[in-house]
C-alpha cells in the first residue's frame, strides 16, 4: 500500500475516480472488439484478424495467470505476517492452483459427457455420426473417444462445440469476475498515490486484453443477445464496483490481517489455476488443432508471433503492476 509518508487521501480519491473511468472504458472496449464481429465481416470468428486477436488475448490470459495472479497469491500466502505455524514449508498456493485446474477439467468433462449422452438418447447414435461427418470433424470416431482430445478436434460449428464454448466462456467469466473484484478492492483501499498511478495503467491494459479473450469465447459460444449483454456488463462493472467498495472500507481494512491474507491468497491461487488451465487447454490448444492453423504456415507464424509478443508484454507489465 505504500509507506505512511506516501499516504494522501485527497489525491488518492482523485486518482480512484480516474481509475474507475479508465477501467470502465478499457473493459467495455476490450470485450466489444470481438463482439463487433456480429456486424463487421473482418472481425468474424473465421477471419484472420479475429484469429490473431484471439491468440493474442489467450496469451495475455496465460501471462496474467502465471506472472501476475500466481505471484500475488504466493505473496499473500507466504507473507511474514502469517508466521511459520500455518502450513510450514508446504506450498499452499501451488496446491490450490493445481486443485482449481483439476476441478475445472472435471467440470468441463462431466458437462460435455452429460450433453453427449443426452444427445445420444434424444437423437440416436447414427444421427450424431452423420452430424459429425457433416460438420467436417477431423478426428476418428471410436466408442472410447471421450475426453479433451476428442473435443478439441471438433469444429465449433457442432452443437457439442457450442456447448463447450459456452462452458468455457462462463467459467472464464466467473474466474475473471472474482479476480477483478479482488483487484478493484485492493486499489480502492489504497491511500497511496504512488501505488495507485501504475495500477491504473496496468489494470486498464488487463481489462482490454482479458475483455478480448472473454469476448472471443462469448462470440464463438453464440449466446443470445440478452446473455451477451449481461456477461459484458458484469465484466465491465466488476472492477469499478470493487474500487468503490474498497474506498468505502478503506478506514477499517487491514491488508496484513491473517484472514485478509489467506482469503486473498486462496482466491488468487484458485484464479491463477483456472486462468492457466483455460489459456493452455481451452483456448490455445483447441485453436491450434483447428484446420486453419494446421494447414497454413502463414497462420502459424502469425499466431506464434502473437503469443510471444503478448506474453512478453504482459510479463514486462508485471514490473509496474
Amino acid at each position: 500500500m505504500g509507506n505512511a509518508d506516501d499516504n494522501n487521501k485527497t489525491e488518492a480519491l482523485k486518482l480512484k475516480l480516474i481509475a474507475v473511468t479508465s477501467i470502465l472504458v478499457a473493459g467495455a472496449f476490450g470485450i466489444c472488439v470481438p463482439l463487433l464481429g456480429m456486424m463487421f465481416e473482418s472481425l468474424r470468428p473465421e477471419s484472420n484478424v479475429f484469429f490473431v486477436v484471439k491468440f493474442f488475448a489467450a496469451g495475455v490470459i496465460l501471462a496474467i495467470g502465471f506472472v501476475h495472479v500466481f505471484a500475488d497469491a504466493n505473496e499473500s500466502l507466504e507473507n511474514p505476517c502469517l508466521g511459520d505455524k500455518a502450513w510450514g514449508d508446504f506450498s499452499l498456493g501451488n496446491f490450490v492452483a493445481m486443485l482449481a485446474a483439476v476441478m475445472v477439467m472435471m467440470v468441463e468433462t462431466a458437462a460435455t459427457n452429460w450433453f453427449r449422452r443426452s444427445h445420444y438418447n434424444n437423437n440416436g447414435a447414427n444421427h450424431i455420426r452423420d452430424e459429425e461427418k457433416h460438420e467436417g470433424h477431423v478426428h476418428v470416431h471410436t466408442h472410447t473417444s471421450d475426453g479433451h482430445a476428442h473435443v478439441h478436434m471438433q469444429d465449433s460449428g457442432s452443437s457439442e462445440g457450442f456447448l463447450r464454448h459456452r462452458i468455457i466462456s462462463q467459467v472464464l467469466e466467473v474466474d475473471i469476475l472474482i479476480r477483478s473484484a479482488i483487484i478493484g478492492l485492493s486499489l480502492g483501499v489504497s491511500v497511496s498515490p504512488k501505488t495507485i498511478k501504475p495500477l491504473i495503467v496496468a489494470i486498464s491494459f488487463h481489462q482490454i486484453f482479458e475483455g478480448m479473450g472473454l469476448g472471443s469465447c462469448i462470440t464463438e459460444a453464440k449466446f443470445k443477445i440478452r446473455t451477451i449483454a449481461t456477461m459484458s456488463i458484469f465484466f465491465t462493472l466488476t472492477t469499478p464496483i470493487g474500487i468503490a467498495l474498497g474506498f468505502g472500507i478503506s478506514n477499517t481494512y487491514d491488508e496484513n490481517s491473517h484472514t485478509t491474507l489467506i482469503v486473498q491468497g486462496v482466491l488468487n491461487a484458485t484464479s491463477a489455476g483456472i486462468l492457466i488451465y483455460m489459456a493452455l487447454v481451452d483456448l490455445l490448444a483447441m485453436d491450434f488443432m483447428k484446420v486453419k492453423v494446421r494447414t497454413s504456415t502463414k497462420c502459424q507464424i502469425l499466431t506464434f508471433i502473437s503469443i510471444l509478443l503478448d506474453v512478453g508484454c504482459m510479463s514486462l507489465l508485471a514490473i509496474w503492476a
